[in-house]
């Protein structure tokens, strides 16, 4: 990230104080220093750690901070259809209010029963409706690698001729990789596609997560088009199986899909998530390896592997890829800035320092301009693992802001208002003395 001086503190400031009165931000605020915002920050290549020697993803944790506010997962029995109540939660933790946007983290910490965790939330937003934009399509891999898991391939395949993982990670760059061609919205729906909504949306509910919101669904798409593989045949590289992928011409062949403005969609659309179901449904998977409890459906080690580091992908320019490469430095700069006091002009030699090279940052961003709710929009959601600080922190972070106007530069300015909820937020959670 440039280093963007006083003039950049002060509209950041401005936001942090103003972000409910659009009015007041703009005679503060201009459309440049915004533009330059989404050049240098939202939309950036992500840095990498120093240290990428282990495709680790059981992240050293150190032990409970706070005494008794952790519960592990045999405490709280996440098969129950009401594990909700059971967690360690403070669904007001965060100070930022909800003007300023919607933040849940899931916090880990090892106990002496096992790995536990804390569910951490401001103004009681965790269960509020949003649309999710492209940061659902971890959602969409996951579940289509748990479908082809049940035919004997996995996540470690070629779709035809082209890596999954080069497919992954071209969905979290946004650019050609390896033999995948650039187009996340396409290729997302592809997977989606793969699964049924039917299925899709049951993963949220009695198949998986258990969720209570039942108004929480997987039916839409990413666009009307498709990415389509040379061929329809899965070539898994492990075991060299093969199977069929389901394909579709179009997504409304799905008899589970629902138009946009369906009859009962609402303003949020037809994928309507909130903090809590994103959270959980990354944080199971992060903690894969560690929670037998909460695996996601067939879903192997590997899987998440190739999903998190693009493990196995075709691309020699990169050591590695998967949700490694996912866009934005948001967050990053967010942990920086709390790590240390002094100001932050290079975000990644702070972590490097602070973990020996050992930090992880795995995201999908998403956002856009909504016509139906005449917004501009942006939604991040990560694990963050950094070892050595503190002993070792981890947590799971699902965040979504909104700035009116359904134009391009009002997603601009919701992605200001999301650096100051995630500066807020991080700052409160690596430092719990300051709750």
């Amino acid at each position: 990230m440039k280093h963007l001086g006083c003039k950049w503190a002060v509209i950041l400031f401005a936001i942090q104080l103003k972000a409910s009165v659009a009015t007041e931000i703009d005679t503060v605020l201009n459309d440049i220093a915004v533009q330059t915002f989404y050049t240098n920050v939202m939309t950036a290549e992500p840095a990498m750690p120093a240290d990428l020697t282990h495709s680790y993803i059981s992240c050293p944790v150190g032990e409970n901070r706070l005494k008794g506010d952790y519960k592990t997962a045999q405490q709280v029995d996440y098969h129950g259809n009401h594990w909700q109540r059971n967690i360690a939660s403070d669904w007001h933790y965060f100070t930022a209010p909800k003007s300023l946007g919607r933040v849940l983290a899931i916090d880990f910490a090892k106990t002496s029963t096992g790995l536990g965790f804390r569910y951490l939330a401001n103004q009681g937003t965790y269960d509020e409706l949003y649309e999710p934009w492209s940061s659902s399509k971890i959602q969409a891999f996951s579940a289509a690698v748990s479908t082809m898991r049940e035919f004997g391939v996995g996540a470690n395949s070629r779709a035809g001729e082209v890596h999954l993982a080069d497919l992954i990670t071209s969905v979290h760059s946004y650019e050609p990789f390896g033999k995948a061609n650039g187009d996340s919205n396409a290729i997302a729906t592809y997977f989606l596609n793969l699964v049924g909504r039917d299925n899709m949306t049951a993963l949220f509910h009695d198949k998986w997560l258990k969720l209570n919101n039942q108004s929480i669904r997987f039916r839409g798409a990413y666009g009307a088009k498709i990415y389509s593989p040379s061929d329809s045949i899965w070539f898994d590289l492990d075991s060299h199986k093969k199977s069929k992928a389901p394909e579709l011409t179009q997504s409304s062949d799905d008899p589970g899909y629902q138009s946009y403005r369906c009859k009962d969609c609402g303003l949020t659309g037809n994928k309507p998530m909130t903090t809590l179901s994103q959270a959980e449904w990354l944080k199971r998977l992060a903690s894969h390896e560690r929670v037998v409890q909460t695996r996601m459906p067939n879903l192997t080690s590997k899987d998440v592997e190739v999903l998190f580091y693009g493990t196995g992908h075709s691309d020699p320019r990169y050591q590695v890829g998967g949700m490694l490469q996912g866009i934005s430095r948001m967050l990053l700069d967010a942990v920086a800035k709390n790590i240390t006091d002094a100001p932050v002009s290079n975000s990644k030699i702070i972590l490097d320092k602070a973990t020996k090279g050992q930090w992880r940052i795995w995201q999908k961003i998403g956002w856009g301009p909504s016509e139906t709710r005449g917004t501009g929009e942006n939604v991040v959601l990560a694990h963050v693992c950094l070892p050595e600080y503190q002993g070792g922190r981890e947590f799971t972070i699902s965040a979504q802001t909104s700035y009116p106007g359904n134009e391009e530069l009002s997603v601009h300015y919701a992605g200001l208002k999301m650096q100051v909820l995630l500066d807020q937020a991080v700052k409160q959670l690596l430092n719990p003395s300051l709750h």
